[in-house]
């Protein structure tokens, strides 16, 4: 096993934990981004290039004929073929956060529709469902088997808001874990079926899992309501005959405690396990290979790579499978240090170099990282852009690599920002304060500079003074800014009184009227 550090150019802000990595013949493709796709990669998917230790980003485009794929962090991802002989492969999505922090219950496929030296043109899909439909969920996995000619999609474990009928103040963005149903999805018909296993008694998340033929293998995990990795190892065996589906579940012996690992494939019966955690806060530092040999299964410790001392001392890590043997590895970076990155990569190499790429074809594991419940989710971008054109970034250079710079500062116009010294908006404990709120903060923007976003609740406002702002076009400064933008008014400008005309004179000290003839005759007399 050989650790390589990685260095990455300006699309480093990109990659935050959650993301997921597909490989399409040997090419690997970055999913998941932190935040609305915009101009640089309005479709949100990139070629992830590494070479020469060095990650690269180049912006992937859709056919017109595809449906908009959001950027989905914590999703449940597999490879997928009409059947075991089939060479080429698509992959299935389902589930995961979006940058609002919303949980998406549908299911996307992908596939290659054509490929040059320069680009890859993706087709995305989005397959509908009838029967028992599994909630939206994250921390999941999907998995296919294949039985008797014939494929279904696995799906189990994950976790879920708790029911709006039970959200209380404190707990309004709670989660806990989906019931351990296992469901059967019929890709080719798009029908899913829930099934009850009495093996299955508590609900699991971020859990690995290896898809063999007609069984699914589940290891490890954790469970939200116990907060607990049990050390269980499930083997989940499906058979399709002619009527209907038949799914038997096995308790295995061997099993081992660790949640978000990372699963990569070395050779048709051998997978290797990295990273994840066996206690809240504390890495599992420990590799194991597991091996299939005449349908058992063996999970032994394996020698570790030499991690460095960063990798060591990191309270977190997160990461993905590359395909080839090979994980994808990031951690928090030095905030000590006056000029930080926010995330440092490494890439691990678990087998040789000449792992035929066609044999790794049906690993299946979450993302590497437990959810840490810090994800800052970004405002909507207006620059959505549901369809790329197929030669949106033909050949030239200046599309080749995600610039970061083009992008707008996010963390500026984000629901949940800090929006002035006294916010006390938090994304763990909100709840809605106005009733035209769902699932977000009402916000209003203040004219003061440059203007920024500011929360309607933290600023005091009624609602009737906030739907009457949002209805009309006049300026609003939040508290901060209102007694300067008062200064700054020009007064209002007053009109002079007018002075009557002098018709009469009043001699002092007597009632007598001095006609303009009686003037006159004195000023001659006096002068």
């Amino acid at each position: 096993m050989s650790l390589q550090m990685v260095t990455v150019g300006n699309s480093i802000a990109l990659i935050q934990p959650g993301f997921s990595l597909m490989n399409f013949d040997g090419q690997v493709f970055f999913f998941g981004q932190k935040g609305w796709p915009k101009r640089s990669c309005p479709t949100g998917v990139f070629h992830f290039e590494v070479k020469h230790n060095h990650l690269k980003l180049k912006p992937a485009v859709f056919s017109k004929d595809s449906c908009y794929l959001p950027p989905l962090r914590y999703p449940a991802t597999c490879t997928f073929s009409g059947n075991l002989e089939s060479e080429k492969h698509q992959y299935i999505i389902h589930g995961g956060k979006t940058p609002n922090n919303e949980l998406s219950d549908k299911i996307y496929v992908m596939s290659v529709v054509s490929k040059n030296n320069k680009k890859v043109t993706f087709r995305c899909t989005e397959k509908d469902l009838v029967g028992d439909i599994p909630e939206g969920r994250y921390g999941h996995s999907i998995d296919v088997v294949y039985s008797r000619g014939k494929s279904m999609g696995v799906l189990f474990g994950g976790r879920s808001y708790i029911p709006s009928a039970q959200r209380t103040t404190e707990k309004w963005n709670s989660v806990a874990d989906c019931l351990p149903h296992v469901f059967l999805v019929d890709f080719e018909f798009g029908c899913s079926t829930s099934y009850i296993l009495p093996e299955l008694q508590d609900g699991l998340s971020f859990h690995v899992s290896i898809a063999r033929n007609d069984t699914v293998y589940i290891l490890g995990g954790h469970s939200l309501a116990n907060n607990i990795r049990p050390a269980n190892l499930y083997r989940i065996r499906v058979d399709l005959p002619l009527g209907s589906p038949a799914v038997e579940c096995t308790v295995l012996p061997g099993g081992i405690s660790v949640s978000s690992a990372i699963l990569t494939q070395i050779s048709n019966d051998e997978f290797v396990i990295v990273g994840g955690y066996q206690l809240e806060n504390q890495k599992r530092m420990v590799c194991n290979i597991i091996s299939f040999k005449d349908n058992k299964i063996d999970i032994l410790e394996m020698e570790t790579p030499d991690w460095t001392p960063d990798i060591k001392h990191s309270k977190i890590w997160f990461g993905s499978n590359m395909g080839n043997g090979t994980v994808f590895l990031g951690i928090p970076g030095d905030n000590k240090q006056a000029v930080s990155e926010a995330f440092y990569f490494y890439t691990l190499k678990c087998a040789e170099d000449d792992v035929n790429e066609d044999q790794i074809t049906l690993t299946s594991s979450q993302t590497s990282t437990e959810d840490p419940g810090d994800s800052t989710p970004f405002e909507d971008s207006e620059e959505f852009c549901f369809s790329a054109e197929a030669n949106s970034f033909d050949g030239d250079d200046e599309f080749d690599t995600y610039n970061e710079d083009d992008e707008e500062d996010e963390s500026e116009t984000g629901y949940w920002i800090t929006c002035c010294p006294t916010c006390d908006v938090d994304i763990n404990t909100w709840v809605p304060f106005y009733s035209t709120e769902l699932n977000k903060p009402a916000m209003i923007y203040c004219s003061h500079g440059d203007g920024h976003w500011v929360h309607a609740q933290c600023m005091d406002l009624a609602e009737r003074t906030l739907i009457h702002l949002s209805e009309g076009s006049n300026k609003y400064y939040c508290n901060e800014h209102v007694e300067i933008a008062r200064a700054l008014q020009t007064p209002k400008r007053v009109q002079s009184l007018k002075k009557p005309p002098l018709r009469s004179l009043h001699k002092k000290g007597s009632g007598k009227i001095i006609t303009p003839a009686k003037k006159s005759f004195l000023r001659r007399l006096f002068d």
